[in-house]
């Protein structure tokens, strides 16, 4: 298991600001305060995640789309947003015809994000899907509740940094059909040897900060293969360049030259 918010002293040159003073949560109680904020928070971590999902997603959907034998996937597919958040997966997930999708979080506040910007974005387009929403805590549940089980596809992006490995995939793998897939992304250890998620509550000024886990992509590749869920060609890892500041936001410019991101797509094998 990954070392809990490691020090790395060479980075201890990097410019901080100012930092206020920090305050640690239990992870679904930072995200009940955070829900209210989140979508407004200049999370550069998540509009780098946004970029990678274009390309990632319609792999997703293309692999869901056969079976291990190259036939069709039967119809309707269930596919599980896993700490879907404020639902900004959930949407993507609505456009995929003949679906079944459940989004689930530990933070009923962020689920109640979700639920109503769900409900705008149905609202605004048309969309006929529905979803299925509720409370699924990964470290609290011995093993997955029925409405996340039997899926053929499971989306969980910067999720994993707040759960211990063996805890994610043993779980992950529960969910999941024989040759299923799982889409996961999440913070990059590099990243995560200076820094963690967190926000500043308006109310204190005092950044809030879940427990956070530095996973490395050895550990996420070790801790998937020991339960059956075997990534498809390599992880992919994304380090922070001038290039993308500008879309990213200027909290980023700090990370340039710094992996800050890494993720793929696992299969459930045997």
């Amino acid at each position: 298991m990954a070392n809990i918010n490691p020090t790395a002293s060479k980075y201890a040159d990097l410019p901080y600001d100012n930092p206020p003073a920090v305050r640690y949560l239990p992870t679904t109680a930072a995200y009940d305060l955070w829900a209210a904020h989140y979508d407004h928070d200049a999370n550069f971590l998540q509009a780098l995640d946004s970029l990678a999902m274009k390309t990632l997603f319609p792999r997703l959907i293309a692999h869901v789309a056969k079976q291990p034998d190259g036939s069709p996937r039967p119809t309707p597919w269930k596919l599980v947003d896993l700490g879907c958040g404020t639902g900004r997966n959930t949407i993507a997930l609505l456009d995929v015809p003949d679906a079944e999708v459940v989004a689930v979080d530990a933070s009923p506040k962020m689920l109640e994000v979700a639920k109503g910007r769900v409900g705008e974005a149905t609202k605004a387009s048309g969309r006929t899907g529905e979803v299925r929403f509720g409370i699924v805590d990964l470290l609290e549940n011995t093993e997955p509740p029925h409405m996340v089980q039997n899926a053929d596809a499971l989306v969980s992006t910067l999720v994993l940094e707040h759960i211990p490995c063996e805890t994610f995939f043993r779980q992950a793998a529960q969910m999941l059909k024989p040759g299923g897939w799982l889409l996961m992304t999440n913070m990059h250890s590099e990243m995560g040897g200076i820094s963690q998620a967190g926000f500043v509550d308006p109310e204190t000024g005092e950044k809030i900060r879940p427990k956070s886990y530095a996973h490395t992509p050895a550990e996420v590749l070790a801790a998937a293969e020991s339960v059956g869920l075997v990534v498809e060609g390599q992880l992919e890892e994304r380090a922070v360049d001038e290039s993308l500041v500008e879309a990213l936001g200027p909290r980023s410019r700090k990370w340039v030259g710094i992996k800050c991101w890494y993720g793929g797509l696992f299969r459930k094998v045997g």
